[in-house]
């Protein structure tokens, strides 16, 4: 059951520098030219090695990412809290890496705080606020300080710290054009307004400076009026007109799990909505985004990340770690792939037949693939079938029965449609359905495509590492690699 690929671009190993050594073998650290001993510091071999495993397996998004558009949008708790200036360095680090930020405030409870101080209550209407003229000064107020701590924040640059050095500019302006909700079912919402244009090519203009562009809730409208707007509109509203490669959500809460408490990984938009429509145990944040994330992903953005923000670091382990962190809104994974049916089957033997007869996948009878056509999924194209793979799971090895193994097979693209990133996608979605189904292993046997598995996560493996049933069946003499991944 050996496995075909549709192509795909070889990574690179990123190089180490060596170490300079002092008396003794010493190890010394070289800062500007000068040596520092670091004899009295703690050995940490675990730590250096923690390390240097992340820094390489990072190198293949640092690729990825640099030079894309990403929108990253913050409430405004998460401006309050005493580790907010590690998101800021967060945020620089990834400038740095040269993607291209455009940051999203929000402003709740600095709001809230300021008509507390001066008597004005809160008034909303389904869900959202009415703007007086009181409350919109206490509006302009809350924003004004909100923009001025994070345009500080970029400013920093003490050495030692994590902004030194980084000489970061932010823009901020008048790039969203409001217009006003106006009335509805009798309720005046004034001030409050919903987006009417972004200004995408003012921003675009910005970030080819290479500044990070900050964005507050709020808009003008063509009388020169200021509105207050929902930070989640805003933050979707852009992403959709930059044609953004990302949105950014750091929500509140424990972020969108299920009613277990497990995380939700992945979502498409209809899930989303549905969702944040049932999900009364979510944070009322968590279903603002859902909403606004299934808004942009059908408006054009390709990936829609929901991360939990008290989380120190999530989003560099959501955006450079296999695993990720939080729950990925996208409808790319899944609008093309759907479970096989029977009248798949001619479809199916038409891409297989070609790679069996190059002896890279194993010969298969119509009547197997009709027997076996539960465990297929295809990629369908305007009506047309181009590519398929397939997972069988096994029993428990009763010498480990914490392991739950699953095998892919039968991985083939029509040739018309190799490279472009299909053989992956169905990897990721076998992976996420074995997942799904309890599975802790995906294993998969192959004679020409090792390094196409090895760069999606496979790792070696040998023979007496498959299940028993499976080890039974293993030909000998075709003599298939091994590969394993930990799902």
């Amino acid at each position: 059951m050996d496995n075909a690929h549709d192509g795909v671009g070889t990574g690179k190993t990123a190089s180490t520098q060596p170490i300079e050594e002092g008396q003794e073998g010493e190890r010394v650290r070289l800062t500007e030219g000068r040596a520092f001993p670091s004899r009295h510091r703690p050995k940490q071999k675990g730590v250096a090695n923690s390390f240097v495993e992340f820094f390489r397996s990072s190198a293949p998004y640092i690729h990825a990412h640099r030079g894309r558009t990403f929108v990253v949008m913050c409430g405004g708790e998460a401006v309050l809290d005493k580790d907010f200036p590690h998101l800021v360095s967060d945020l620089g680090l990834l400038h740095a890496l040269g993607i291209r930020l455009v940051l999203v405030h929000g402003s709740r409870p600095q709001i809230e705080r300021r008509l507390r101080e001066k008597g004005i209550p809160s008034r909303f209407y389904d869900g959202v606020r009415i703007t007086d003229r009181a409350t919109m000064a206490c509006v302009l107020e809350a924003v004004g300080a909100i923009r001025s701590r994070i345009e500080g924040l970029f400013s920093m640059g003490l050495p030692g710290s994590p902004m030194a050095n980084s000489r970061l500019r932010v823009a901020s302006g008048n790039f969203v054009f409001a217009k006003p909700l106006g009335v509805r079912n009798g309720v005046d919402f004034e001030f409050t307004g919903g987006v009417r244009r972004i200004d995408s090519e003012a921003i675009t203009h910005r970030l080819d400076a290479g500044e990070i562009v900050l964005l507050s809730p709020l808009g003008y409208s063509l009388t020169g009026e200021a509105f207050n707007l929902s930070s989640h509109e805003v933050a979707a509203s852009v992403a959709a007109a930059l044609r953004a490669d990302k949105l950014i959500a750091l929500v509140e809460g424990r972020g969108v799990v299920d009613e277990s408490g497990k995380v939700v990984s992945e979502l498409t938009p209809d899930e989303a909505e549905s969702m944040a429509k049932a999900g009364t145990h979510l944070h009322p944040d968590v279903v603002r985004h859902l909403l606004a994330g299934a808004q942009a992903c059908r408006e054009g953005v390709a990936r829609v990340h929901l991360i939990e923000r008290r989380a120190d670091g999530a989003i560099l382990q959501e955006l450079f770690t296999r695993e990720g962190r939080g729950t990925l809104i996208t409808k790319e994974r899944f609008e093309d792939i759907r479970p096989a049916r029977l009248e798949d089957v001619g479809a199916l033997l038409r891409i297989i037949e070609p790679l069996e007869e190059a002896g890279i996948l194993v010969r298969r009878s119509r009547e197997t693939i009709e027997r076996e056509i539960d465990r297929f999924v295809v990629v369908e194209r305007d009506g047309l079938v181009i590519g398929c793979a397939a997972l069988q799971v096994f029993e428990s090895d009763p010498a480990h029965p914490e392991q739950r193994m699953g095998e892919l097979y039968c991985l083939a693209v029509h040739p018309s449609y190799r490279g472009c990133g299909r053989g992956e996608a169905l990897v990721e979605y076998i992976a996420h359905q074995a997942k799904s189904m309890g599975i802790t292993h995906l294993f998969v046997l192959t004679t020409q495509t090792s390094h196409f598995f090895i760069e999606l996560g496979f790792l070696p493996a040998s023979v007496e590492a498959l299940p028993p049933s499976r080890r039974q069946t293993y030909d000998t003499k075709r003599r298939s690699k091994v590969l394993i991944r930990k799902l």
